[in-house]
């Protein structure tokens, strides 16, 4: 037998105790009927005696009312629905168009009210009019305000799960296009700008009213699903460099770079000049090749790694030293503001201003064409994202009969195990709008669906499930399965490969411990982790964990007396070895990690003497 399910009891409240009352969390009454006292106040409410950004909740749990007027909470605004009809009227709707009616006016005579999330809990809500039943409470203004500005310009979300969702809704913030119409006259620390932008064909209702095609951050691409020689394996990409060759997905890159003459306490300040050669820390002669005679690069300088922008000197860090003849002779040092390792580009302008501090400043604006290329960064508006891993000529792609290349061709295991149906719904929307000449409508629950664009392809002689045959590029046979292909807005994101190229062999280190320096900005070395480590334990491959984690990390060579153990001092001056403890010059050269080194001078520091016990290698 099945069992019944017990229905669950709100508890009781105890003799004697009244519902309380709550004002933003303070206690401020008791009332005897909950039900009556939340009618009245919300009729209060939508008659102007109260505040409307005023709500009220009874918990029915807890037995307490909930009253809250602060500030910080979320409100969105419903139609408010009595005896199973919209107080919305239609001669309202015409007032409105007629500009005789006003939002506010609306929200006055209590059509219209605001409420949080704790009064939505006691509320029924109907999406549409016609779905509106005598227990309504309230009507959706539309289905498509449920979201946010970001989210109520994706095409189609609910046809995709929540977390492609989510990652749409993050990738549109990382799309390259137009930021702002005034971008040459800025001063970005970084910008992209997308050089073709273009609205897409399938849009949605708040794309139009937010006037996004006049900030657009992407391209109309010709997608075909199906899998090409292994290179869109995953979710990796295959391009066609015929259509990047014509501006697709090309965008430019804007980086500013500043340095100022400060002022020291003592009267010394920093100059803009060509630093002499006798400057201590003089670059070579080719640096400073673009150098105006202030010291400050021409625009339009065609410039690389470790070029200098803006030629600078500065004090010495320390005080000056009397010279031989008794006179102060004045030092300074190169300070220049250079580019770092991995750039180059153009200068597109150089602005001389002061800082806020009063100093003077010089910002230079670098910019770099990026062109796509293999790692760069795609998504679609339905959180599919993938890196390009291939540049196909357009004589090599697939073509259909009519002679059309794809853009771009993505895996078809891509689509089924992400559950995005609204990408290929949007495909089959671009492909109908392409002819039609109609922008498609994707607004989320109302918007265009599959059957027109099916009716439409299908009116135009084109297959109604947006399948076709396609030609191999290489061989120009047919091939046998028919591949969906259709128009479908792409983002190119600003992941870079050209901005995350990192190598080095040799280079700078850390002046403590001696170690390889951190990150790409400082010609860093890539860390070779604890997990790492452990895999090369698990292999046994000792030799290389030697290599990795000390000769390319901080080997050095200590002295090390044979006598007390301690670490041996070197006196360049006397040109001998000799141990600071008990002055023996029984010393032998020990290799270690400067970090072990470093160890051992703090132990040191807490009153502990260490001993190193040598002994002959087997």
């Amino acid at each position: 037998m099945a069992k019944t399910k017990k229905k669950r009891r709100l508890p009781k409240l105890p003799p004697g105790r009244k519902i309380q009352v709550l004002l933003n969390g303070r206690l401020v009454g008791n009332v005897d009927n909950a039900e009556e006292f939340i009618a009245k106040v919300r009729a209060d409410r939508r008659a102007g005696l109260l505040p409307v950004g005023t709500n009220f909740f009874y918990n029915r749990r807890a037995k307490d009312i909930l009253i809250n007027c602060d500030s910080g909470r979320a409100r969105r605004p419903y139609i408010i629905v009595e005896e199973g009809k919209s107080k919305l009227t239609a001669t309202l709707i015409d007032q409105l168009k007629n500009g005789q009616m006003s939002w506010g006016k609306l929200v006055s005579i209590g059509v219209i009210e605001y409420m949080d999330a704790e009064e939505e809990e006691s509320s029924l809500i109907a999406l549409k009019e016609e779905d509106i039943t005598p227990q309504h409470t309230h009507l959706e203004i539309d289905p498509v305000t449920i979201f946010g500005v970001t989210v109520s310009v994706l095409p189609y979300p609910e046809y995709n799960s929540s977390p492609r969702i989510t990652m749409a809704c993050a990738m549109a913030k990382q799309s390259l296009g137009t930021y702002t119409s005034n971008f040459n006259m800025r001063n970005d620390s970084r910008a992209h700008v997308m050089f073709y932008p273009q609205q897409p064909l399938v849009q949605t209702r708040p794309y139009k009213i937010l006037k996004f095609a006049e900030h657009a951050a992407g391209q109309n691409f010709i997608v075909a699903i199906t899998s090409m020689m292994g290179y869109n394996a995953s979710d990796a990409l295959v391009m066609n460099r015929s259509s990047v060759d014509r501006g697709l997905g090309r965008s430019i890159f804007y980086k500013t770079h500043e340095t100022e003459e400060r002022r020291y306490p003592g009267g010394q300040r920093d100059k803009f000049e060509i630093p002499a050669v006798t400057t201590q820390g003089y670059r070579e002669e080719r640096a400073y090749r673009h150098l105006g005679e202030d010291g400050v690069i021409y625009p339009e300088s065609e410039v690389s790694t470790k070029d200098v922008l803006v030629g600078k000197t500065s004090p010495p860090r320390f005080l000056e030293e009397i010279s031989v003849f008794g006179m102060v002779e004045e030092k300074k040092r190169e300070n220049s503001l250079a580019i770092k390792g991995g750039e180059e580009g153009t200068v597109d302008s150089v602005m001389i201003t002061d800082s806020l501090a009063g100093h003077r400043m010089v910002k230079g604006r670098i910019r770099s064409i990026k062109v796509p290329e293999q790692g760069d960064k795609f998504a679609s508006r339905h959180g599919q994202k993938g890196v390009v891993g291939m540049l196909l000529s357009q004589e090599d792609m697939p073509f259909t009969k009519d002679g059309i290349s794809p853009d771009l061709i993505i895996n078809p295991h891509a689509i089924p195990s992400r559950m995005t149906a609204g990408h290929l719904l949007e495909m089959l929307g671009g492909k109908a709008a392409c002819f039609t000449g109609e922008f498609g409508d994707s607004s989320a629950f109302l918007g265009d669906t599959e059957d027109k664009f099916r009716s439409q392809l299908k009116a135009l002689g084109f297959d109604e499930y947006g399948e076709e045959t396609l030609y191999d590029g290489f061989t120009g046979q047919a091939i046998k399965a028919k591949i969906y292909i259709g128009c479908i807005y792409y983002q190119k994101l600003h992941h870079l490969v050209s901005n995350k190229m990192h190598v080095r062999s040799r280079g700078p280190v850390q002046l403590l411990t001696h170690q390889p320096t951190e990150g790409r900005a400082r010609e860093g070395g890539l860390r070779f982790g604890e997990m790492e480590r452990d895999c090369l334990i698990g292999y046994g491959a000792s030799m290389l964990i030697r290599e990795r984690l000390l000769e390319e990390s901080d080997r050095t060579f200590e002295l090390v007396c044979s006598k007390c153990g301690a670490i041996g001092v070197r006196d360049h001056i006397k040109n001998i070895d000799y141990c600071p403890l008990d002055e023996s010059t029984q010393l032998y050269q020990a290799e270690m990690s400067y970090a072990f080194k470093l160890l051992l001078d703090e132990i040191k520091a807490l009153g502990i003497f260490p001993r190193l016990i040598l002994r002959d290698r087997a």
